[in-house]
């Protein structure tokens, strides 16, 4: 029965169609209630939104059948409110769930509503809540979206929710589900009415360019005697500022404290970066002060590009002096006082520090000319015309027995994030499970804990060839194996970033040798987790990390082989 029942759903064009076919058989057959109600509602969710619209609007048709439709709404915004739905159910579903509840709202009237108000508004509160809870912004949209529209249809004489979402394909059908459109049985009937071509517009408009429209008397262009002057030109003038730019790093930290000059302020913002690149000894005499004084900074003027300006400059103070201030952005991520954003920022902050600091070529910011530039010669860098005429002659008769790009690769230079990168990395691992008064990684800051987890890989996967890489990747395995079953999917996606990163940074002879025991539990955990995550970015990125290690093992296999 349960076949038949699906093929006749999925293939019916219409409710009234599977009315005409099903008639009441959801009343008079408990098994086909149940895989009408509850299998092709909650066990499945592949199906597509028209035959979502085809059960609901079948199950409201009958009178006799209403009922269902108002249990199967109980029922999906009672798993829709489940927290626990939340964490374990993939999105595809959550989004399947989201769509059926809303058709069923669209089918039911504010009387039938009117009994079951309380027991609606709470589970939709539920739902609300854990959602916007959820670190995933798919998952908080869709808390978004719902909320809005259920709410107006469960409680329209309330206050209505109004959320700051992007709009996309996927809110314009969720915002079109709440309201009821006629189904057509037929594809004459769902054809759109043609509209009547206007056949006198153009005609209209002809008349309109040979005849000057007449202008009304005392209009504007009556007493605009003064048009016929022509204006100055002001492309190229300049705000008047009274407040010079700092020329000294000193200044600018001085500007950024005590100025009362908002001028003098936003010009110290705007040039500090290029003032720390540009002196780097003096920075390193306040690197720390300065780096506290940005990490506290607040926006006063209405800066175009604030975080962004801030930011960078504070990336170029830890570039400048890695060691110092490294040491004491860590310190104060598990500081009190501090809200989640400034954590955030602090690990952004750390995260491009260190891309920085692990460029090759930092200190050498030469640009590379292709060798077909006649100009790219070495040792002057005019080169007069006719040497490169001769020298465009002698490249077009020389005979090349090979096709190898002449240009050279870029110069091998030390990796400068290896002798700081345990400034880094160790101290924000030592303190994850030790809550705070205000800030708990473990409990409702998972936000953080998700970032904590993706930061931390991409330090470990930057400290490739370093001295500690060892020390680093066993410590990180250690922090994933702590918080490998974590029930929140972003956090899931950094840890198992991490192991990616672990396999991809350490030696695989060092992998062999020190971290014998923290591979094979690693194997295990990953394998499950290919297989029985509900999140399909945890198990692509849970299946990428089984494909490194398959290829560690092919790495070592010719080494231990006599």
């Amino acid at each position: 029965m349960e076949a038949v029942l699906t093929g006749l759903v999925e293939t019916a064009s219409g409710p009234e169609v599977l009315s005409r076919l099903l008639g009441n058989l959801v009343m008079k057959s408990k098994k086909a209630q149940f895989v009408m109600t509850q299998k092709l509602l909650f066990l499945q969710y592949g199906y597509t939104t028209p035959m979502l619209q085809s059960l609901l609007g079948y199950l409201a048709m009958d009178s006799q059948r209403r009922p269902l439709l108002i249990q199967a709404l109980k029922e999906l915004l009672e798993m829709w409110g489940s927290s626990s739905a939340v964490r374990h159910t993939p999105l595809p579903q959550q989004r399947y769930i989201s769509k059926a509840a809303l058709i069923c709202l669209a089918h039911l009237g504010d009387e039938e509503l009117q009994d079951s108000r309380d027991e609606l508004l709470a589970s939709l509160m539920a739902g609300v809540r854990c959602r916007l809870d959820s670190s995933l912004p798919a998952v908080r949209r869709l808390g978004m979206i719902v909320a809005e529209v259920a709410s107006a249809r469960i409680h329209p004489e309330g206050p209505p929710l109004k959320f700051q979402y992007e709009e996309d394909e996927l809110s314009h059908e969720m915002l079109a589900l709440a309201t009821l459109q006629p189904v057509a049985d037929s594809p004459s009937e769902a054809s759109p009415p043609v509209t009547p071509v206007a056949t006198e517009t153009p005609d209209k408009e002809n008349v309109d360019d040979g005849v000057p429209q007449a202008q009304p008397e005392g209009s504007d262009s009556e007493l605009d005697s003064d048009d016929e002057f022509v204006p100055y030109d002001m492309s190229g003038d300049r705000e008047m500022k009274s407040s010079k730019t700092p020329m000294y790093v000193r200044d600018c930290v001085e500007a950024l404290t005590t100025s009362e000059d908002w001028e003098r302020w936003e010009a110290a913002l705007w040039a500090l970066e290029g003032l720390v690149f540009r002196n780097p000894a003096a920075t390193r005499e306040v690197s720390v002060e300065l780096a506290k004084v940005l990490l506290h900074l607040e926006e006063k003027t209405s800066v175009v590009g604030f975080e962004g300006l801030r930011q960078r400059a504070l990336v170029a103070v830890t570039v400048t002096d890695p060691a110092r201030v490294a040491e004491y952005l860590t310190s104060q991520f598990y500081a009190v006082n501090y809200s989640l954003r400034q954590r955030m920022d602090i690990l952004d902050v750390l995260t491009l520090a260190a891309q920085e600091l692990s460029r090759p070529g930092r200190l050498k910011r030469t640009p590379q000319r292709s060798s077909l530039d006649p100009t790219s010669q070495s040792g002057c860098t005019v080169t007069p015309a006719w040497r490169a005429v001769v020298d465009e002659r002698v490249r077009s008769k020389t005979r090349h027995f090979s096709k190898g790009s002449p240009r050279r690769g870029p110069a091998g230079s030390p990796n400068e994030f290896n002798s700081v990168a345990g400034y880094f990395f160790f101290p924000l691992i030592q303190r994850f499970d030790r809550p705070l008064v205000t800030f708990d990684l473990l409990g409702d800051d998972q936000l953080v804990l998700g970032r904590l987890a993706h930061t931390l890989g991409v330090l470990m996967y930057l400290a490739v060839n370093t001295t500690v890489a060892v020390s680093m990747g066993k410590a990180l395995l250690e922090f994933v194996w702590a918080l490998r079953f974590h029930g929140d999917a972003y956090v899931r996606r950094g840890l198992l970033s991490a192991v990616s990163s672990v396999l991809l940074s350490v030696p695989a002879e060092r992998l062999l040798a020190d971290l014998p025991d923290e591979l094979l539990e690693a194997r295990s955990w990953l394998a499950d987790v290919a297989e029985k995550d509900p999140d399909e970015d945890c198990r692509i990125l849970a299946v990428k990390a089984l494909l490194l290690l398959e290829k560690l093992k092919d790495k070592l296999l010719p080494l231990s082989s006599p």
